[in-house]
């Protein structure tokens, strides 16, 4: 069955076909031949085949032919289906025996556009084109076109009303309002001509700005590349301008964070330049914590050798054999606080300064805190809270302490504790007179603790602790007055060590403490106040205490 219902032959199945005479897809044009339209596959002709005149009668259109088909390969055969006849007829909804043939539906085709069934001959054939509303026939490829797009209809007015004369140009009134309402739509939302121009003129400074900075900056970025890799650090040049500061420069301090103390203060210039000084002179590796006092826009040079003399330095110095009771006062006057604050603050405080375990809850003691400033150089400055200063004394007392030993080596001395050889130290700190005397002078001290000596009988008699608990230092004391005093302190009342240490020791004594001498001395005396003699009986002692009364008359 074809596209439009006809048959293979070159007629159509019915006369009413719309497209009755149609040459096919290839245009206008006759049907030549048995050639058809459908891949080039050859048509024939239905051979006229003798029918039974019902049928004939019935379908005049029909003459009687054979439905006559052809395969994919071409070879032809009847339709003995429709040429047939059948014993029954369709009566009342059923097929009833009879001599009448059926009506015999189509098979539906494929190739239907419309995938409608056709109903058989005998019965109402629709008109599917006839009507005016109905859709036109499909085309053929080649003749397709794309479809129009439909025009917008304008809305009807909501009132007739009668036309407007017309104006000086031949428009009436509506029609110039028209005009006018289209030319506000059209500009709604516009800005005007000069806005527009000026917003586009500061899109143009804009980019232009962001290229410009863009390019600034990588300008920027390379030069301090080439500062920071190549060229020289920025110095001042001169040894300053006159104007004094003073820099704090704590233990710990490398060269970088020292460079940018100093420029802060405003000494060098930069820290960078300071360093390559530091670096450049042969003694840089000794400069020491502490604070110093120079003067703003110095040369990096210059700084450096004046931070390596002595003159720079204005640290607190905390000398060996001092006692608590001056330090206290010194940190007082450093700091700018009142007389006598920083004693307050070491007797209140002295269990929160950092003190090791092994020198608390000692009974007795003058001070807690006596032998825990440790001799050195701190910089202390105005300003500073007296608790600061003193945790960072006994933080270097505990440090040096920890360093040397005083824990592992005091039982080996026949000691209690660290405690007791941290103030042997102190005795020899305070009765030596030079760095060689003290191991001969903590010798001293361990052979008269021992209770069965034959010289002392367990009593040090040392007048520096006599002088320790009176806060003096006189050497011209009587014997008689030494021991009548009863004080723990008083070495020529009680037996054994003090309750604590006399002073602060410095790190040779210690040293000493913890390395005596072997050589049996029990007795020291110092000629000339820069020395000492050392002897191992009274008698030899009772010689050297006169001539040392004789060259006293003579002076």
């Amino acid at each position: 069955m074809t596209e439009y219902g006809r048959g293979p032959g070159s007629e159509p199945w019915h006369p009413q076909d719309p497209l009755y005479g149609d040459g096919g897809w290839e245009g206008q044009q006759a049907h030549v031949g048995p050639q058809s339209a459908y891949g080039g596959r050859p048509q024939h002709p239905h051979p006229q085949q003798p029918q039974h005149g019902e049928w004939n009668e019935q379908h005049p259109g029909y003459d009687g032919q054979q439905y006559q088909y052809y395969d994919d390969q071409g070879h032809g055969g009847y339709d003995q289906q429709l040429a047939g006849h059948t014993q029954q007829q369709y009566h009342q909804g059923a097929w009833q025996a009879g001599n009448t043939h059926g009506h015999v539906p189509y098979a539906a085709d494929p190739n239907d556009p419309y995938n409608q069934q056709p109903v058989a001959y005998g019965g109402e054939q629709p008109d599917l084109y006839g009507t005016a509303d109905a859709y036109p026939p499909p085309q053929p490829p080649g003749r397709r076109q794309p479809e129009p797009e439909p025009e917008a209809r304008p809305e009807p007015p909501a009132d007739e009303e009668e036309p407007a004369p017309l104006d000086e140009d031949g428009r009436d009134d509506d029609e110039e309002h028209e005009l006018q309402s289209r030319r506000e739509r059209r500009g709604k939302g516009r800005k005007p001509v000069k806005d527009k121009k000026r917003r586009t003129g500061c899109a143009c400074m804009v980019v232009v700005l962001v290229f410009g900075g863009g390019l600034g900056g990588v300008g920027y970025f390379g030069y301090k590349f080439y500062q920071n890799r190549f060229a020289p650090a920025p110095d001042y040049a001169g040894s300053g301008n006159g104007h004094e500061v003073t820099v704090s420069i704590t233990k710990g301090d490398g060269g970088w964070e020292i460079g940018q103390k100093l420029k802060e203060a405003g000494v060098v210039e930069s820290a960078a330049a300071f360093v390559s000084a530091l670096q450049a002179n042969p003694k840089g590796k000794s400069l020491q914590d502490g604070v110093y006092t120079l003067e703003q826009e110095m040369s990096a040079a210059s700084a450096v050798e004046l931070m390596l003399s002595p003159k720079s330095r204005s640290n607190l110095i905390i000398a060996e054999g001092r006692r608590n009771i001056e330090i206290y006062g010194l940190i007082d006057k450093r700091v700018g606080v009142a007389a006598g604050t920083t004693a307050r603050v070491a007797k209140k405080e002295y269990k929160h300064l950092g003190l090791p375990a092994w020198a608390l809850n000692h009974p007795n003691l003058k001070d807690p805190l006596e032998g825990f400033l440790y001799p050195s150089s701190y910089a202390v400055t105005k300003g500073q809270k007296p608790e600061a200063v003193l945790k960072g004394m006994v933080s270097q007392a505990t440090a040096k302490y920890r360093e040397l030993g005083l824990e592992k080596k005091a039982k080996a001395l026949g000691l209690d504790g660290p405690w007791q050889l941290l103030t042997v130290a102190s005795l020899a700190q305070a009765e030596g007179t030079s760095h060689d005397d003290f191991r001969k002078m903590a010798e001293v001290v361990y052979n008269r603790l021992t209770p069965d000596n034959p010289q002392t009988y367990g009593r040090l008699e040392f007048d520096s602790t006599y002088n320790y608990v009176k806060n003096q230092s006189k050497i011209d004391l009587s014997i008689a007055e030494l021991r009548r005093y009863d004080n723990p302190y008083n070495t020529y009342f009680s037996k054994g060590l003090p309750p604590g240490p006399i002073d602060n020791p410095g790190e040779e004594a210690l040293r000493g403490a913890l390395d005596p001498t072997d050589d049996g001395w029990y007795y020291f005396i110092s000629m000339d106040g820069k020395t000492s003699k050392f002897t191992r009986t009274l008698d030899e002692h009772n010689k050297l205490v006169e001539e040392w009364n004789a060259s006293r008359k003579k002076s």
